[in-house]
């Protein structure tokens, strides 16, 4: 974990992260979660941001498995590879549609001190053009002010 930067009410943190196929789903609230209690912030919002033009953020079920990989097989279905203009230039153009319809962020509000997800919510980092070794997801934390 890098160290937290303070600006203000404002603080930053880079999570950084492997992905290991294409496409995949990878759980990233331990590490969002540990910057929010590192950083004392009892209430707020965190904004986690996915760094790339070919990955996202989802808030998503986290109970069951079936279910993320179920996101990646419906996206499959609904944006196959190898049939967008851009396939041309480096065949990834499924990768840009899916990022862009699943969205690069998240805001989280921050509840005495922790993530307000509910019990079957986490969040997950959506890598559409893996594997990648070096991904890189902003979390942005802004405190209120009392």
């Amino acid at each position: 974990m890098r160290e937290i930067r303070k600006a203000g009410t404002t603080m930053q943190h880079v999570i950084r992260i492997g992905s290991h196929e294409r496409e995949e789903l990878i759980d990233i609230t331990a590490e969002v979660a540990a910057f929010v209690e590192k950083s004392g912030v009892k209430r707020g919002l965190v904004s986690v941001y996915a760094q790339g033009s070919t990955a996202a953020v989802m808030i998503q079920e986290n109970w069951d498995e079936s279910v993320q990989r179920d996101v990646v097989n419906l996206l499959r279905k609904l944006i196959p590879k190898g049939v967008w203009l851009h396939d041309v230039q480096d065949g990834n153009g499924d990768a840009h549609l899916k990022s862009g319809i699943v969205g690069p962020s998240e805001t989280i509000p921050v509840v005495d001190g922790r993530l307000g997800l509910s019990r079957w919510q986490n969040i997950f980092f959506c890598e559409f053009d893996g594997p990648r070794s070096d991904r890189r997801v902003l979390c942005t934390l802004i405190a209120d002010r009392d």
